[in-house]
């Protein structure tokens, strides 16, 4: 992933529609192109990779803890109680 030469532009809806192509080659190679929509930012224009690598991140959990705590079975209350094993015998 690149990091951005040039400060990220800010395009108008309608400027950006105009001139995708550009928006395009720019994300590729100046970094996130901010697209705007009555004077607010509406959506960020990434390269796929990028955008990749946020969402691969925002995925993992942040500690061990975490990833137990939010597991499926976090509240099952599992009996996880067994009988004792004291192995077999076996002739030699």
């Amino acid at each position: 992933m690149k990091t951005p030469k040039v400060k990220s532009a800010s395009w108008q809806l309608q400027t950006a529609k105009a001139r995708f192509s550009e928006v395009f080659r720019r994300a590729r190679s100046e970094g996130p192109q901010y697209v705007t929509k009555a004077g607010k930012e509406a959506v960020v224009i990434v390269p796929a990779e990028q955008f990749n690598e946020l969402v691969a991140k925002s995925r993992r959990p942040k500690s061990l803890v975490e990833f137990f705590r939010n597991s499926p079975l976090y509240d099952a209350h599992l009996d996880l109680k067994r009988d004792k094993d004291t192995g077999r015998d076996i002739d030699l």
